[in-house]
């Protein structure tokens, strides 16, 4: 399929690398995505619309920043999925990009589980606790750690 981006241009897309969202996301229309990477470096994709071409997120795995990351899944949405265990799951959280990294943030209270094989996906609201929609991206240290190094700025393109 030949996907048509206002971000990116045009990009061939294999039908194997479809996403179906059957409720969309959280206050978003659409339901057929596709995760596109820019950069093997990179902790960062986009969850791209295949229906609208402005509509484009970016996308992390919640361990790439927070190792301790807890996920309850409901019942209810493992069974819509059909995941038989964790293992045929993919987490991604939605990220919100900005000018500096100080006011990076990613929505760990409602991730996006992914069934691997299926190729289905949902937006589920985390049983775990205590997460935040707009958790900072880096702490105070790591932005620190980042300076240090040369490397003060984050690339979601």
């Amino acid at each position: 399929m030949l996907l048509e981006s206002t971000r990116f241009g045009e990009i061939e897309v294999d039908d194997r690398d479809l996403l179906v969202l059957p409720d969309g996301l959280i206050g978003l229309t659409g339901t057929s995505y596709t995760l596109i990477a820019t950069s093997d470096e990179s902790p960062f994709r986009w969850l791209h619309s295949t229906e609208d071409p402005e509509l484009a997120l970016p996308v992390s795995s919640p361990w790439s920043f927070f190792s301790d990351y807890e996920v309850r899944v409901p019942d209810a949405d493992v069974a819509s999925l059909g995941l038989d265990d964790a293992s045929g799951a993919e987490i991604l959280c939605v990220v919100k990009a900005s000018e500096t990294l100080e006011d990076f943030t990613i929505n760990l209270a409602a991730p996006i589980v992914i069934h691997r094989d299926r190729r289905i996906a949902r937006q589920v609201i985390n049983e775990v606790v205590g997460y935040d929609v707009r958790q900072r991206l880096l702490s105070d240290a790591q932005l620190e750690q980042l300076r240090a190094t040369g490397r003060p700025e984050a690339r979601v393109s």
